[in-house]
């Protein structure tokens, strides 16, 4: 048998095993959730109940999967791994701590230059140094094996690492898209070489064993599941690409990150008929009520999250008129810039709050303090 089948055998039984135990870890949490259910429940576009549990088991499934991946240098097994679990600690942090009142780089940075950390900042100093030290683990790939050629190459590797963290966070806006953006960006890496697709092969089986539950609007990613997934798949490129090849990925993701602050995503999406194919190709079709939705209207002052007309800027309402065929929680139209459905580059996809509430990734909200409507058991 070749060594390229052999180490395809070995990407398949990595992926297999990240989608079994992060099956097995989202039963083991709904059961016994950390610090209680209401802590992870949030609200979702449709203003119907999510829990944010999805994220940490499928995180902790593909660190736990690539540790002891085969046929992965066990350096490489080191830097995913650490990418993966230090990505999903701050972004957990900020998934629990976080209040959605600050959002972006600039938002975190602006309060911390007037001597307030937000978690925001935490996660941003957290990720950052997971990265480097993810990135020194992968090391450099410079012909001459120069200390400045190695130097650069831990860079961009940091750059990937937290960049790709940030970024697929940027898309936990709606239900499946976030996961089906790290299942393009693990199919591309593992098409273009062997090493990619056994670095990737973690990421991807998590991902995979999730969608279900994050397409049927029962759960999401939230910053603990996109953080993670992000900052791997960033791992991987570092891991299997050569210098000129990760710099334009690199590229890539700045240009992605800069146009998140003044470009909705779902706005292009929406407009782009391929794009909004592929974003609600297995997800409910608009006006489908999901099983939590009686008990999310419920929550008091539930109602404000969709007003009969959106003003351009507002928070992640919902307009009652859509465009034909539009998915329910999405915009015909919005300014550019338009924060309501504009991700957070640092803090989980934050939108502006809604009816005084903070607001979360996916276009959810944070559960209201005296309510358990949110709860989506």
């Amino acid at each position: 048998m070749s060594r390229r089948l052999l180490r395809a055998g070995g990407a398949l039984t990595t992926g297999a095993l990240a989608a079994v135990t992060a099956r097995a870890a989202y039963a083991a949490l709904n059961q016994r959730p950390p610090g209680g259910r209401e802590a992870w429940a949030r609200t979702n576009h449709r203003g119907e109940p999510v829990t944010l549990l999805e994220g940490p088991a499928a995180a902790a499934a593909a660190a736990v999967a690539t540790l002891i991946a085969p046929r992965l240098p066990a350096r490489c097994r080191a830097a995913l791994a650490l990418a993966g679990a230090g990505a999903a600690a701050f972004g957990a942090l900020d998934d629990l701590k976080g209040s959605g009142d600050r959002r972006g780089f600039r938002g975190h940075l602006g309060a911390l230059a007037h001597g307030e950390v937000t978690s925001g900042a935490v996660k941003i100093a957290g990720i950052g140094a997971t990265g480097l030290t993810a990135g020194m683990l992968i090391g450099g790939s410079s012909a001459d094996g120069s200390a400045a050629g190695t130097a650069v190459d831990i860079v961009i590797n940091t750059g990937l690492i937290a960049g790709g963290a940030n970024l697929l966070n940027l898309f936990d806006l709606r239900p499946g898209r976030a996961i089906k953006v790290a299942l393009a960006a693990g199919t591309a890496l593992g098409a273009g070489s062997v090493p990619g697709c056994l670095a990737a092969a973690a990421p991807v089986g998590a991902a995979l064993a999730v969608l279900p539950e994050d397409l049927g609007e029962r759960a999401m990613l939230g910053d603990s599941g996109a953080n993670a997934l992000g900052g791997m798949l960033g791992a991987a490129a570092a891991t299997a690409l050569p210098r000129t090849a990760r710099v334009t990925v690199l590229a890539a993701i700045v240009g992605l990150t800069a146009a998140s602050e003044v470009v909705s995503f779902t706005r292009v999406i929406e407009r782009t008929p391929p794009l909004r194919w592929l974003d609600m190709l297995g997800r409910r079709p608009a006006g489908a009520a999901g099983q939590g939705a009686a008990s999310a209207a419920s929550a008091p002052g539930e109602a404000a999250r969709q007003p009969a007309a959106s003003a351009p800027g507002e928070a992640a309402g919902e307009p009652a008129a859509s465009a034909p065929g539009e998915a329910a929680g999405q915009p015909a139209a919005s300014a550019p810039g338009d924060l309501s459905d504009v991700a957070d580059g640092v803090s989980g996809a934050d939108t502006a709050p809604d009816a005084g509430r903070p607001g979360r990734s996916d276009g959810t909200s944070a559960p209201a303090p005296t309510s358990a409507a949110t709860n989506p058991q």
